[in-house]
């Protein structure tokens, strides 16, 4: 697998390809958002747990650039919850992502559809907030240690048709977005008629080696790799 930054217009991201890629052939790409206050390169790691020979992973860098700490810098989707001002970045980031999808799609030669959507804890709130409005670019969505952020909005910009595929996956011991959250956004998706496959395990706020096993079956099922 190879991995290259790329300066896009919207977002900077980071693009991994597979082992053997041929630029001559159509991969499936699985899109990642990282977490607040981390970066794009966060999950990178996750790739070659997933599947080194079958798709195109894109890993975008979220817009808010703020310190973590001495000399550190990390990235956010949104401010800090009941900091002024979420909702207004929650919609730039929109735009953002927006402009994203439409310049990977167009750049790396990937299908509408023929993508999965995912992040870890605010990426996946901001998955939620982005990928169930438009089951028509993603086959499914990946929540990993995430929630509904605002369920009342969301509620009012969904689909008609709500098969879309959801695997969301939970720590028992998360002390960030508690399970009780997870578990309030799972019952909110079964409320607008969503099946998601939802997991909880042994862990806190965080993706153990179980999660990327039950993930890759999820996403071999769901959206199977390429193969030369």
């Amino acid at each position: 697998m190879q991995a290259q930054e790329i300066e896009g217009n919207s977002l900077a991201y980071i693009l991994v390809e597979p082992d053997d890629y041929d630029e001559n052939q159509e991969y499936p790409a699985v899109v990642l958002l990282h977490g607040f206050g981390a970066s794009m390169r966060d999950l990178v790691g996750l790739a070659p747990g997933l599947d080194q020979s079958g798709y195109l992973y894109l890993f975008p860098n979220a817009p808010i650039r703020m310190q973590i700490g001495y000399g550190m810098t990390g990235f956010a989707w949104t401010p800090p919850g009941g900091q002024p001002g979420g909702e207004d970045a929650a919609t730039r980031a929109e735009e953002l992502l927006v402009g994203f999808f439409d310049e990977a799609m167009e750049r790396h030669g990937i299908a509408e559809g023929g993508m999965v959507m995912g992040g870890f804890s605010q990426g996946g709130m901001m998955t939620y907030r982005f990928g169930l409005r438009r089951p028509e670019m993603f086959a499914g969505l990946i929540i990993l240690s995430g929630r509904v952020s605002s369920p009342e909005i969301l509620a009012d910009n969904l689909p008609e048709h709500r098969d879309q595929p959801i695997f969301v996956a939970h720590g028992t011991q998360d002390a960030v977005i508690s399970v009780e959250a997870a578990r309030e956004s799972r019952d909110f998706l079964a409320s607008q008629r969503y099946s998601p496959k939802y997991r909880e395990y042994e862990m806190g706020h965080e993706i153990n080696p179980q999660v990327i096993s039950d993930l890759k079956q999820w996403l071999n099922d769901v959206m199977p790799p390429a193969r030369a």
